[in-house]
């Protein structure tokens, strides 16, 4: 279907064309049938196949739509920084010829600016759970008026412990019968089906089966290798492929951290990301890489989903991702519209149960290369300590290395190294959720019960 068959108005339709789009994603024409007929909708849809355009383009018709009457306002909620800013980017390309304010609300930055922009009037708001909720809580949000809804990733806000939060929001909203809410989710599972059920109006399901769970133009490679020689395997892939650029994942944000200072060290303009870095340091570290400032960055996976980073050449999956979907998303941050690119993964005895349940998920080996002795090399930074500190206000983009000479010493190291990203146990995963759970109903006088 052709955009211009959607009886768009006038201006909305000038801004997708200028934009770039002209036909109808599945996803996007399944929900525009159901959503320009102000129908709740539940879309499972995997990424890239033009959800946010999807949602947005709704938002913006139906706020036209009802320009003449009492004024009305939406809220997209997001579980990242990094979505709500590609979110704001795509709106101001869809709406750059309507007259609609739009406006991103997180944690990380000063309240002063967002409050300011709520004061003035925002049509658009988009946002993370803790800060939304801050803004409530301080009494510059009011969401009485604000009859439009998405949930986006939402298999990822209930990963990362936000559906109290959601529940907290949306009971500061109109009733679902006087709202318009849409929900997308790479998975609709049981949490997704409870959440719809209690706080939407009789959603439409949508479900938009993949043609093929990986990107197509990605070339896989698997490597099986030590933990402690990772690093060693890992420089000597940078030394052969000559990458212009790479994403490189890790599990861990310790990981991240001490991977990306050995890469210094050796020589390579890097940077890392990680979810406890102030906003204003994310947003640089993010910049840098995008305008080629910075060849290569390590994340956690708090850069899966919602960085893009044009012509992306590789990612490499320094550690085997735990969750089997973060192993897509992460290979999908290259080889993007129609382009190719690599990604290889480095599988150590510590993170290589995850391989098998990859493979299930895609239904396709991830081809197997075997390093010999020449695609090692020598680390530069062997023998160094990395630590994060703490607070992280006080992270430095460059190192401060701890040489270690002594054989005491270097066995002090390797069992520092080996504690980094340990996996809690199961009794330790048990503490954390009834914490986690107390903490919710101190907060909110309520009572949450695990799903």
């Amino acid at each position: 279907m052709d955009f211009n068959e959607l009886n768009l108005s006038n201006p909305l339709l000038k801004g997708i064309n200028a934009t770039g789009y002209t036909t109808c994603t599945d996803v996007q024409k399944d929900t525009f049938d159901q959503t320009l007929k102000s129908k709740d909708v539940c879309v499972q849809s995997q990424t890239g196949t033009g959800k946010t355009a999807a949602f947005l383009i709704t938002l913006f018709e139906l706020l036209i739509q009802n320009s003449g009457h009492e004024k009305r306002t939406a809220l997209i909620i997001t579980p990242t920084r990094e979505l709500a800013s590609q979110i704001e980017k795509e709106a101001k390309q869809l709406g750059r010829y309507l007259n609609f304010t739009i406006g991103t609300f997180f944690g990380g930055v000063g309240y002063k600016k967002q409050e300011q922009l709520l004061k003035q009037g925002v049509d658009i708001m988009i946002g993370t759970p803790g800060r939304l909720l801050d803004l409530i809580g301080s009494r510059k949000l009011n969401l009485s008026k604000t009859t439009f809804l998405v949930i986006d990733e939402a298999d990822r806000l209930f990963d990362m412990g936000f559906l109290p939060d959601l529940r907290r929001i949306l009971r500061k909203m109109p009733p679902y019968s006087k709202r318009l809410s849409m929900l997308f989710s790479a998975t609709l599972n049981n949490r997704a089906r409870e959440l719809a059920w209690e706080y939407m109006n009789n959603p439409v399901k949508i479900e938009i089966a993949p043609q093929q769970v990986t990107v197509e133009n990605v070339t896989q490679v698997l490597y099986h290798v030590g933990l402690y020689e990772k690093i060693n395997l890992l420089l000597g892939i940078l030394q052969k492929e000559q990458p212009r650029n790479a994403l490189i994942f890790t599990n861990t944000k310790h990981a991240a951290y001490e991977v990306a200072n050995r890469l210094m060290v050796n020589g390579y303009d890097t940077n890392y990301i990680i979810g406890d870095l102030p906003q204003n340091q994310r947003l640089k570290v993010i910049d840098d890489i995008k305008s080629a400032r910075v060849r290569f960055l390590v994340a956690t996976n708090v850069a899966a989903r919602g960085l893009h980073v044009d012509d992306l050449e590789m990612v490499i999956n320094y550690d085997v991702p735990e969750d089997r979907e973060d192993y897509v998303h992460r290979i999908g941050r290259t080889a993007r519209a129609g382009k190719t690119g690599k990604a290889i993964t480095l599988a150590c005895e510590k993170y290589a149960f995850g391989i098998e349940e990859i493979e299930k998920f895609t239904q396709q080996k991830i081809p197997v290369e075997w390093a010999d002795d020449a695609l090692f090399v020598e680390d530069k930074s062997a023998g160094m300590v990395f630590r994060l500190e703490r607070d992280t206000r006080k992270l430095k983009r460059k190192p401060i290395p701890q040489k270690h000479t002594s054989s005491r010493k270097t066995a002090s190291l390797k069992r520092t190294i080996k504690g980094h990203g340990k996996t809690p146990t199961k009794a330790e995963k048990g503490n954390a959720k009834e914490d986690r759970l107390a903490y919710y109903a101190k907060k909110y006088g309520d009572t949450f019960h695990a799903s």
